[in-house]
């Protein structure tokens, strides 16, 4: 599986990035690791997800939602939220 998945930084910005395994990518961001805009925004925590099939799924789906105003972002998240699990 391919996940989107998005992040608040402990700055409150939010971070959308592409992986195979959502536990270890945000671990990799905690510990400083990850994406170059996180290392200085740590903790961040995990508020979305989607799962792809294909890797060009997640791809395209990543570059949609960072094209996305922040207002459009969190109502995402929402979304998602209301939605359960």
């Amino acid at each position: 599986m391919h996940f989107v998945y998005m992040l608040e930084c402990g700055d409150g910005t939010l971070y959308t990035g592409y992986t195979t395994d959502v536990t270890r990518r945000v671990e990799e961001h905690n510990a400083g690791a990850g994406a170059k805009y996180t290392r200085g925004r740590t903790p961040v925590e995990l508020v979305y997800t989607e799962s792809f099939e294909t890797k060009s799924g997640a791809m395209s789906r990543e570059y949609e939602i960072k094209q996305f105003s922040r207002a459009r972002k969190e109502r995402l998240v929402e979304s998602a939220i209301s939605a359960g699990p």
